[in-house]
């Protein structure tokens, strides 16, 4: 790829971000064209070159961002909000990742899973929440992208292991990962650190499968490249 088309790539991602980060929502194409000085077609080939990359997530008929991972342009079941803004929050890995991103502070509004019962926690960039809440991952690693958005609508947080496996038993689904909530917020604070830096570089498999591995978190669910 030339360097110019690499450039014009992370313009197209970066004014995604910066509009998430100012105005809690994505831009359409038609504000990120007027903002870049180009044509909307150039701006939507774009965006679906970063989405086949996966880098964005563009609705069902790719002309709008659906997500623009920590942010989310619909309600996905997290609230995150700082002093100036609001966001919705992808998943409770998303949500940590919002705190990451922005190195601020963050409150996080969920429901547990399995009981329903209103859930609120402060992610300070500074030191893990003492909550006892656990996250829990519905799809293995290596699916995530088979259906991006159910993935993160299945990254739910918990009151306690127990709901998770009756959420689980309800749905008949199977119990995924249960992880700690001090795990998920270092997940969040190394997967989402450098999110909006404009040379942010998204890992590959084997890049992730380590991260996952130097958190403790192991074995075939987590392998990327499984």
């Amino acid at each position: 790829m030339e360097a110019d088309d690499t450039q014009r790539l992370r313009e197209l991602r970066q004014v995604v971000y910066r509009e998430f980060v100012e105005e809690g929502r994505p831009p359409t194409a038609a504000q990120a064209a007027r903002r870049l000085q180009v044509g909307v077609e150039e701006v939507l080939a774009g965006w679906g070159r970063l989405h086949d990359q996966h880098a964005l997530v563009l609705d069902a008929d790719r002309v709008a961002v659906r997500m623009a991972h920590p942010f989310s342009a619909r309600p996905m079941h997290f609230v995150v909000a700082s002093d100036e803004q609001k966001w919705w929050g992808g998943c409770a890995w998303d949500s940590f990742g919002i705190m990451a991103a922005l190195d601020q502070p963050v409150l996080v509004a969920t429901t547990c899973v399995g009981c329903g019962r209103a859930l609120a926690l402060l992610a300070d960039p500074q030191a893990p929440p003492p909550e006892p809440y656990v996250a829990h991952f519905l799809v293995p690693a290596a699916r995530w992208w088979d259906d991006v958005v159910r993935t993160c609508s299945t990254i739910r947080l918990a009151c306690h292991p127990d709901h998770v496996e009756a959420w689980a038993a309800d749905a008949g689904e199977p119990v995924g990962a249960v992880v700690d909530l001090a795990t998920m917020w270092r997940l969040g604070t190394v997967w989402y650190a450098d999110r909006l830096h404009d040379d942010h570089r998204r890992r590959t498999p084997r890049e992730a499968t380590a991260v996952f591995a130097e958190l403790g978190l192991t074995g075939p669910f987590w392998d990327m490249g499984a």
